[in-house]
């Protein structure tokens, strides 16, 4: 096997001209780790953040990536059970504990929390090494490349919805920006756990898209005030959950859809950070 692969890498933060691709070792497994030849990797917001050095300063070069799929190719000690050649999707985040005390509303200590791709070297590459305990095995019929762009969107709207808002069955639940990755997942997630969606894109492909992954009510917000829409289609009652994955835009909006004792969880803010609340 050779010693070294190509890899898309940076040295510098910065735009897409900091983007490099160069031979760099082949990595070794550690304990509990494997290594997987990569067969696709997806792009992530996360990524641009990450390259633009937001919101921490990562290890360089640094190779990005959170979201990505392949084989497994070698493992480490302690991990001698996983079948080299297995197909595998990647859960990107790494510690368990925290997003387990997080649930149990334990105080917030963000530190021990990791992102395959961030905090570590990622899937940018023919391979890369991860803790086997995050491997998801992918059947024959899954391609690589849809198994890839799952990994960090749904983990996201997973644990938003089900961790941090508690949704429950037969909730309201409005998610924003559902033409993205995370409000894709979010969609399909709360449909599943047996809530009624509320949801907000723009444009009629879109719409339709949301409907066909499990919205109930779809808005296309360049045509309404969907504030004032989910005020009339629940009888003014509002929706027990805002799920917002887009930020400052709509912040104002998205408090106005809670009703009484509602609650908003939000996981992005590309449209500006500052949540106005008065």
């Amino acid at each position: 096997m050779a010693r070294t692969m190509r890899a898309a890498l940076f040295s510098d933060y910065g735009g897409p001209e900091v983007i490099e691709i160069t031979d760099v070792p082949i990595p070794k497994p550690g304990a509990g780790e494997v290594r997987i030849k990569v067969e696709a990797a997806a792009m992530n917001h996360l990524d641009l953040w990450v390259r633009r050095g937001l919101p921490i300063e990562t290890p360089m070069p640094h190779i990005g990536g959170s979201d990505l799929a392949g084989v497994v190719n070698a493992v480490g000690p302690g991990a001698e059970d996983v079948p080299i050649g297995l197909r595998v999707a990647v859960d990107p985040s790494i510690s368990y504990k925290w997003y387990e005390g997080q649930g149990r509303g334990e105080s917030f200590d963000p530190s021990p929390f990791q992102i395959i791709g961030e905090h570590t070297q990622g899937g940018f590459a023919e391979y890369t090494v991860v803790p086997a305990e995050n491997l998801l095995e992918i059947p024959e019929h899954v391609p690589f490349e849809r198994a890839a762009a799952a990994g960090l969107v749904f983990v996201t709207a997973w644990r938003a919805l089900l961790t941090r808002a508690k949704l429950q069955t037969g909730e309201r639940v409005l998610i924003t920006g559902t033409s993205g990755g995370v409000g894709t997942a979010a969609v399909q997630v709360a449909s599943r756990a047996g809530a009624r969606v509320y949801a907000v894109t723009s444009g009629a492909n879109n719409v339709a898209r949301a409907e066909d992954l499990g919205a109930h009510v779809v808005y296309d917000r360049e045509r309404v005030d969907f504030a004032r829409e989910v005020w009339r289609d629940t009888n003014k009652a509002g929706v027990d959950i805002v799920f917002d994955t887009v930020g400052e835009a709509m912040w104002q909006q998205c408090l106005r859809s809670l009703g009484l004792g509602g609650r908003l969880v939000t996981s992005g803010a590309t449209t500006g950070s500052r949540g106005i609340t008065e």
